[in-house]
Order: C-alpha cells, then sequence, then structure tokens
C-alpha cells in the first residue's frame, strides 16, 4: 500500500482537485457524496450475529467477543482438522498496522480448550513476512499454547495457490494467485483484522483482510520480482496519468467477486478495535482508542457493525456495497443481531485518508449514470 501511494502521489494530487471541486471535502466536515441506490441481486435473507464487547484488556476483548458468538462458530470449528488465523501484516514494521500478538491471545484463548487440532497462523504480506512475524513477536505464543502445536506459515513462501481471475481496467480479465490455505476445507478459518480507514477503499475489515491477504507476491531475492495484490488494484501503468473512476469500480468489483469465491472456507471474523487507526490508513494513520472488538461468523456484518462504530455511512465503502449486492453476507444493520454494545455507544468518527474524496468519486459516477 506505501508503495502505492508513493507511485500515485502526484496523480492523485490532480483527481484530487477535481473532485474537491464536486463539494466533497470530507477531512474537514465529513461529508458524504449521496448514496445512489444499490439493486439487490442476490438476496442475503438470514439475520447475523455480531458481538461487539468493551473492555479495558485487548486479549479479554477478543476472548469475550468469540464467546458470545460461540454456539455458532463451536460446531463448525469442530468439524475441521486445523484453525488457521490469517493475521493482517499490511505492515511488517508499524505495529498499530498490524495484527496485535494480544489479540491471537485472545483467539487461542478461545480455541485451546474447545478444539484439540493443530492451529497455523498465516499471511502473505506485501512485505517481507518473516520480518513481521519476527517484529511483532507471534513466536511468543507458540511456548504458551504447546498443546495446540502452533505453526507460523508465510505464505508467500509456501507458494501454494489456486488460479483465479479478476479483471484490470479495461474490464479483461487477468490471473492471480490465491494462497491456497486460505481455501483449504480442512481448515476453519479466523480473520484476525483491525479497525482502520485505507489509502484505496475508504475502510479495511475481516473482508479486505481476506480478500488482499490471499494475492501471493515474490519473497525477498527471487527474479524477477512480481506481485498479485497490485493487480486488484486495478492501476494503470507507472508513469501513465490515472483519471478520476479510472480504476475504483475494477478493483471493488475484483474484491467482491474474490470475496464471494472464498467465503465458503471462512469460519468467524475478529476485528480488534483496541487502538484504531484514523487518517491515512492503513500504515501511517494515528491512533484512535477505541477499547472494543467485534466477532461473528458473517464476516460482512461484523465489517458493518465495524464502519458504524468508526462513522463511515456503509454505501461509502465501495467493495462493501458491491459484496452485499451480491449475497457475501448481511448488510442491514436492522437485521443484525448485536450481542454487547450497541454500536452508537462506543462510537467515534474516524477522520479518513488524505485522498478520501477521490476514492469516494465512485459513487458520483454511479449517480452520474443511474
Amino acid at each position: 500500500m506505501n508503495d502505492f501511494s508513493r507511485r500515485r502521489f502526484f496523480h492523485l494530487a490532480g483527481a484530487l482537485g477535481a473532485v474537491a471541486s464536486e463539494g466533497f471535502r470530507l477531512n474537514a466536515q465529513q461529508q458524504y457524496p449521496a448514496p445512489v441506490p444499490a439493486p439487490t441481486i442476490f438476496p442475503y435473507t438470514s439475520r447475523s450475529p455480531v458481538s461487539l464487547v468493551k473492555g479495558d484488556v485487548r486479549r479479554k476483548n477478543v476472548l469475550d467477543a468469540l464467546l458470545a458468538v460461540d454456539k455458532e462458530i463451536r460446531p463448525a470449528m469442530a468439524r475441521k482438522k486445523y484453525v488457521l488465523i490469517k493475521i493482517n501484516n499490511v505492515s511488517t514494521t508499524t505495529q498499530l498496522a498490524a495484527t496485535h500478538v494480544d489479540a491471537i491471545r485472545g483467539i487461542l484463548d478461545y480455541v485451546a480448550p474447545r478444539f484439540k487440532g493443530p492451529v497455523v497462523i498465516a499471511e502473505a504480506s506485501s512485505r517481507d513476512t518473516l520480518e513481521g512475524f519476527a517484529n511483532y513477536k507471534y513466536a511468543q505464543v507458540i511456548p504458551e499454547f504447546k498443546a495446540r502445536k502452533i505453526s507460523l506459515v508465510d505464505l508467500n513462501r509456501e507458494k501454494k495457490f489456486e488460479v483465479f481471475a479478476i479483471v484490470d481496467r479495461n474490464i479483461r480479465p487477468v490471473p492471480v494467485r490465491l494462497a491456497a490455505r486460505l481455501m483449504d476445507p480442512d481448515a476453519f478459518i479466523i480473520s484476525s483484522a483491525m479497525l482502520k480507514t485505507h489509502n484505496a477503499v475508504v475502510a479495511t475489515g475481516s473482508v479486505k483482510n481476506m480478500v488482499l491477504g490471499a494475492p501471493l507476491r515474490s519473497v525477498t531475492g527471487e527474479t524477477p520480482a512480481w506481485t498479485d495484490k497490485h493487480v486488484y488494484h486495478a492501476m494503470p501503468p507507472v508513469g501513465e496519468q490515472i483519471g478520476v473512476n479510472d480504476c475504483h469500480h475494477a478493483m471493488i468489483y475484483n474484491m467482491a467477486i474474490t470475496a464471494l469465491h472464498m467465503k465458503r472456507y471462512w469460519g468467524v471474523a475478529v476485528v480488534d478495535g483496541f487502538e484504531g487507526m484514523e487518517g491515512d490508513g492503513p500504515t501511517n494513520g494515528t491512533a484512535i482508542p477505541m477499547h472494543v472488538a467485534l466477532a461473528g461468523p458473517d464476516f460482512l456484518a461484523v465489517d458493518r457493525v465495524a464502519i458504524e462504530t468508526m462513522g463511515i455511512p456503509p454505501t461509502a465503502v465501495g467493495y462493501m456495497q458491491y459484496s452485499a449486492q451480491m449475497g457475501l453476507g448481511q448488510f442491514d444493520l436492522s437485521k443484525i443481531d448485536i450481542r454487547g454494545e450497541r454500536p452508537e455507544s462506543v462510537k467515534k468518527t474516524f477522520k479518513l485518508h488524505t485522498n478520501v474524496n477521490f476514492q469516494l468519486d465512485w459513487l458520483s459516477d454511479l449517480k452520474r449514470t443511474a
């Protein structure tokens, strides 16, 4: 994501000026473009449980959030051969941007007495995954939970993948390599995400942690260097002028169709919001204390409640809206059974990314073409 920001800085600046002229000045007044009616293609009719816990200890918050949805997730976990915790290491050096080891401990506090198989902690970072493992001290949990046979796996180095087709900015099919472990029917997959703003899609959460964590990249020393994560952004080649709406519809569509493809393998979403990241997330933002954790088997429903606590309207996050239209999960807050705190009682309005006006122009484009 840092590479994306640096390469596109000057292009984004020009696009931002064009969008700002339409009146979207979010950093000052937190005003959003008007929502555009989004037709439901595949209705999601079930109600979804989401826990929202507030407390002073990160580890306990995560455990309590999982306990609140135990009856929904434990039977599914019992049918699997191992548990896979998909962490988020979009940065391998900035702790605020990455899954905290105490969030992993909270997950393991739930898993350990309820599941007798091994546990894999996995990531395919856009940087060096092993550097993140070391910097964030994930190996500390191995001796703490000896009976669970915990291993740390760099999905980039494992090099096991499934080929999937997405589209480029010209709507041409292009292949990407998705980590095979994240689509292993023998794994109970737990997404360990955080509350963060984002430099390309307004806000990140459980769905994005899985989708953009799945594409692989080359490892240090491999030639030629490559990354399939960049393909998802549907960006023009480096050095070519980027225009407003040049890539956003393709990018958020790519995320939504990948989420639909992966959904059947997902077990439970956990969002650690002990400290959120506002401003220039997902790597360069600043801390905003929230002291919350969320969990639920419906990843989209968890993300819907998460952005509600961040003061972000659901229509602002394109990949979530597209996912909802295609039936990924429950996105109607009135049909989500929230256990614990009410979102309005913990809500804080997050300052958004500097380039958020550019990110939101996909909405104005929908309005023009509706």
